[in-house]
């Protein structure tokens, strides 16, 4: 760091300190299991109930439910209470652009083996 330089003007990576670099592992801890990143992936864009993820995605509806309170406590995802029933949803455009970005990686990948 140079001299007079204000930490501020560092980068956000290099500005992180012990227990944020802890929560950001967490996160991408989270996000490494398949079910949990399909669970996610189901609350991008639209917001969804247990039973209708859980339907789509093949999996149990205690077992979505399961996921979905680690994904809360991780702060990935949020809940939105109507009526008697909770829908989910990704509401951080920061999260939401990460995954978008990845989405779109991974299909721009595959895409380019089929033209190979």
């Amino acid at each position: 760091m140079q001299k007079g330089s204000a930490p501020k003007d560092r980068p956000a990576h290099l500005r992180l300190s012990e227990d944020q670099t802890t929560e950001l592992a967490d996160m991408f801890r989270l996000m490494s299991d398949p079910s949990r990143l399909r669970i996610i992936l189901a609350c991008l864009d639209t917001s969804t109930s247990v039973g209708d993820m859980a339907a789509a995605l093949g999996l149990s509806p205690s077992l979505v439910s399961h996921h979905l309170r680690l994904l809360r406590a991780g702060r990935l995802i949020q809940a939105e209470r109507r009526g008697n029933r909770v829908f989910y949803l990704i509401t951080d455009e920061h999260i939401r652009r990460v995954l978008s970005d990845m989405v779109d990686h991974v299909a721009e990948e595959s895409e380019g083996d089929l033209e190979a």
